[in-house]
């Protein structure tokens, strides 16, 4: 695992508590080290905070998903919507905001982790197919999506998550839902990661595919259901 942050407080004690769960921790206080490191040490994990000296942490994590995918958890100070979407987008898997607790940490970064692992082995025995919804066509196998004929770039976690949708056309997925299938994590503490991921993908495939119910979860919507082999 990789820890990168510029508080020498806050590195100390994320280190030490990781260590303690039995993690090979490597740390990094600026972009450019972090960046070294993670090329160096290539880590199962990143734990980047987005506020660092050098390269934010939105550059690191572009350089170091550049070099090889790492799961990517990361910590921002600021509540910002924004923030948080475009480090989605440029890779992250989940992130969590300033000040968090140690516990809530070490079960984020254990969920990331089998989400991963459950990840690698559904790849090692796809399920052949596809799923056609509409124009929007999902490959498990190759895992690609195409909308309205082109070809749509997503993130394993954006992957999951239409997946995760896909699988009950129309029906409503509660936010604990999601949280639970796609990311592994059962809190509900962690609904806005679903939420933020949400109107990412919404970006990518189109806003009008995934329906909201307010105060319930969302629902993909779609033309007619066909199965391919």
């Amino acid at each position: 695992m990789l820890v990168v942050e510029d508080d020498p407080t806050i590195l100390d004690a994320i280190a030490a508590r990781m260590r303690a769960e039995g993690f090979v921790v490597q740390t990094a206080a600026d972009g450019p080290a972090a960046v070294e490191t993670a090329a160096a040490f290539q880590p199962d994990l990143l734990v980047l905070d987005v506020m660092l000296p050098g390269y934010d942490g939105l550059e690191v994590c572009r350089r170091v998903q550049a070099q090889r995918p790492v799961p990517v958890l990361m910590l921002t100070a600021r509540d910002d919507e924004t923030d948080m979407l475009v480090g989605l987008g440029v890779g992250a898997d989940d992130y969590m905001t300033k000040p968090f607790s140690l516990r809530e940490l070490v079960a984020r970064t254990h969920a990331l982790l089998r989400r991963v692992e459950r990840a690698a082995a559904v790849a090692a025995t796809p399920r052949p197919g596809s799923v056609q919804l509409g124009d929007l066509e999902i490959d498990r196998t190759q895992r690609r999506v195409r909308a309205g004929g082109k070809d749509v770039h997503l993130t394993p976690t954006e992957f999951d998550l239409l997946l995760c949708l896909a699988r009950t056309p129309r029906a409503v997925l509660t936010r604990e839902q999601l949280l639970a299938d796609v990311w592994d994590w059962a809190d509900a503490s962690g609904t806005r990661t679903v939420d933020s991921h949400v109107k990412a993908l919404r970006r990518k495939i189109g806003a009008e595919r995934i329906r909201t119910v307010h105060g319930v979860g969302y629902a993909l919507e779609t033309g007619a259901l066909s199965e391919g082999s």
